[in-house]
């Protein structure tokens, strides 16, 4: 018969949460709870399937599955001293067996004999009762939820509780069963509480399955794993925005923070006056989203409609007077917005260039005009190795951080660069040059786009080499989680530029570079000579974080990395055939027989052993010369193949000689010449498959 299980609800009430924090903080609450019920024997085992999270402005709420009603028993066996030493001469119980019993809370009469394999000992045996649920949940749950990670906690009334907000009831229940306790210094209950203004009274749960329901009678539609109420939100958007004849791209960040701010999501529409359409799109749309949290609608022909959709958390009895007041917000910050660009438009960038050195970029890297300066001479150099406008991206490196210095930026600092784009073309730069000002902060965030043109990616590109080099070379490097200059992002951003759009730069050779760069200016007066190879080791570091998000097994990147490729889309090709050179059937064979390979020359090293200028006419048996032939042949076919795939599909063909060679030959031969001569054939055959990378590394079982 399958053992009985039950439904645990856990709701937390609270104050209205941190918007970017609510979906994270019951994500936590829901696994970490999990783990502690399988830990304390109430879950047989971990199941996502079975644990569910809700979350609203003022909950977080956690439903577990096949919860037992209480532990399992279970037997308890205690070992005392050996019966010989428990017994005296005339069988009566000596100090330590008496001794052991009270400690056990039994008689000696009571005890067992048990053989061990040190002989015969005093036992105690019993059957440990399991603890009910009632007893175990509630004080699991505050401890958990103690240790969520919230960024800022805090206290309220007279206790020393502390919380992401303060807490105003909790619910526990197992099913239709109240589980009494404390969570957070409250008393838990059975009821929660509905929508603040549409069903303010308190409601009861009668049961943990009927939580969803129950709350939503109550007006409060809950977000849940599967973004429930983003869909929700989504679909009246889209509704609401066809019905005006346009559509909304909906910025998942925007939709996630507005799902966390309602409990009961009403979409209504809005306009502003189409004068404002003057603006950039950017400017609109920041101003929509960033400052009022209104979704941006889009016409038919692919432009910006003077309208906006925001999202109420009332169903109001007069929505047109909640629209008009949101009219009446939004035009004075677009009048603003207005302004802004009227007056940077009066000045153009090229004006501005010499008030960088009047701003601060980095206490220890110098001004912004500093930046420039470093950016330009980097830029222009990076620019002829892959193929970019010269002219055009010295230009654009000269006005890239310009706009950093208008009003628009100013009040939208998350438009540097794009405005600095805008700005160009209205004073009449080249394109080119316009473009890649406007690039030249992508990729912002990971899945973010690259830089669209070769200038932008050029300008891009320069600009962080000499982020993450300056700051090394300063000795203000990333710890830990410590990353105050978001060098670890620069890097990302970097790596990804010269993999995806496969730049042939050496890393290397840019690093000293900057590095000189860095000399040349004065910025840095003495730079440590391990500063290079730090840097390289850092921007391999997110390129294997990055390949590893991609899917790409850890011991691919490994092998690669092992032969230290420099130019990153080199990295790339290699890492693409040795991917597939493990689907091959000779690939087990091959790794094996190079880590043994590998093994072997290491050993002959540590001795001393030399194996420049072997002769292979020593080698003797039938075995070590076809061995010899087949890789010699394989050798000069693969060196004359650019492919990397093509080179290790050709140097698998060596599975067999390579299988008999080790079945056959014995490599450590006692005869020094005819040892280092079979040595030497090894050493040419891992050199073969150095050439792309160190396969030892590969785990092919």
């Amino acid at each position: 018969m399958a053992e009985q299980t039950h439904t645990l609800l856990i709701e937390v009430g609270t104050e209205e949460l941190p918007p970017s924090e609510a979906r994270n903080l019951a994500r936590h609450f829901s696994e970490q709870l999990a783990t502690a019920l399988v830990e304390n024997g109430l879950v047989a085992e971990t199941n996502p399937e079975a644990s569910e999270w809700f979350v609203s402005p003022r909950r977080l709420a956690v439903r577990l599955a096949h919860v037992r009603a209480r532990q399992a028993d279970r037997d308890e066996e205690r070992l005392g001293p050996a019966v010989d030493k428990a017994f005296d001469d005339d069988g009566q119980p000596t100090k330590a067996a008496e001794g052991f019993a009270r400690s056990c809370g039994a008689s000696v009469e009571e005890l067992d004999k048990k053989d061990t394999d040190k002989g015969q000992r005093l036992a105690w045996q019993r059957v440990i009762r399991g603890e009910p649920a009632e007893h175990i949940v509630p004080a699991l749950a505050d401890e958990v939820l103690r240790k969520l990670p919230a960024k800022r906690r805090m206290r309220w009334g007279d206790g020393d509780v502390e919380f992401a907000r303060p807490v105003h009831w909790v619910v526990c229940l197992l099913d239709d069963q109240f589980l009494p306790g404390q969570i957070l210094g409250l008393d838990t209950g059975r009821h929660s509480y509905g929508h603040r203004f549409h069903a303010p009274e308190a409601i009861d749960i009668p049961h943990a399955k009927d939580y969803e329901a129950v709350l939503r009678k109550a007006w409060v539609f809950l977000d849940d794993r599967a973004g429930s109420l983003q869909d929700h939100i989504r679909e009246q958007v889209a509704s609401l925005a066809e019905s005006l004849g346009g559509h909304a791209e909906l910025n998942p960040e925007l939709l996630a923070e507005v799902a966390a701010l309602v409990e009961w999501p009403v979409a209504l529409a809005g306009r502003y006056e189409e004068r404002f359409l003057a603006l950039p799109n950017e400017v609109i749309i920041s101003t929509l989203e960033g400052h009022q949290r209104y979704f941006a609608l889009w016409g038919k022909d692919g432009r910006l409609m003077p309208h906006f959709i925001t999202v109420a958390n009332v169903e109001s009895r007069d929505p047109e007077t909640v629209q008009s007041g949101n009219e009446r917000v939004i035009g004075p910050r677009l009048d603003d917005a207005m302004f802004f660009w009227n007056t940077d438009r009066g000045r153009p960038l090229a004006d501005r260039v010499d008030d960088l050195d009047a701003v601060l970029f980095q206490k220890k890297l110098g001004s912004l005009g500093d930046k420039r300066r470093r950016v330009e001479s980097l830029a222009s150099e990076v620019a002829e190795a892959i193929g970019a406008d010269t002219k055009a991206t010295r230009r654009a490196a000269t006005l890239a951080r310009c706009d950093l210095l208008t009003e628009m930026v100013g009040e939208f600092p998350e438009l540097q660069g794009i405005m600095g784009g805008h700005y160009a073309r209205e004073d009449g730069e080249d394109e080119k040059v316009a473009a890649a000002i406007g690039d030249q902060y992508r990729p912002a965030q990971a899945g973010d786009a690259l830089p669209g043109s070769p200038e932008g990616l050029t300008l891009a590109i320069a600009d962080r080499l000499d982020t993450v080099v300056g700051s090394f070379a300063t000795g203000q490097k990333p710890s830990g989680n410590k990353d105050p200059f978001a060098l670890r992002r620069a890097a990302l951003g970097l790596m990804r530029m010269l993999v995806e759009e496969q730049l042939e730069l050496d890393l290397d050779a840019q690093i000293e570079r900057s590095l000189t760069v860095l000399g040349e200016q004065g910025t840095v007066k003495e730079i440590a000579p391990e500063v290079a190879g730090e840097v390289f080791d850092f921007l391999m570091e997110r390129l294997r974080a990055w390949y590893r998000e991609q899917g790409v097994r850890p011991e691919v990147f490994e092998a690669v990395a092992a032969v230290r490729p420099t130019r990153p889309a080199d990295f790339a090709r290699r890492i693409d055939a040795v991917t597939a050179f493990l689907k091959l059937d000779a690939a087990e064979s091959l790794a094996a027989a190079n880590k043994r390979i590998g093994n072997l020359l290491r050993k002959a090293e540590e001795e001393g052993e030399s194996i420049a200028g072997f002769d292979a006419a020593l080698l003797a048996e039938p075995a070590e010369k076809d061995l010899a032939q087949a890789l010699a042949k394989s050798l000069k076919q693969a060196q004359s193949e650019s492919d990397y795939g093509r080179r290790l599909e050709i140097l698998a063909g060596l599975r067999e000689p390579v299988d008999r060679f080790f079945d056959e030959v014995l490599v450590m031969a006692e005869d020094a010449t005819l040892k280092r001569a079979r040595l030497g054939l090894l050493a040419e055959l891992k050199a073969g498959f150095s050439s792309v990378a160190d396969i030892s590394r590969l785990q092919t079982g």
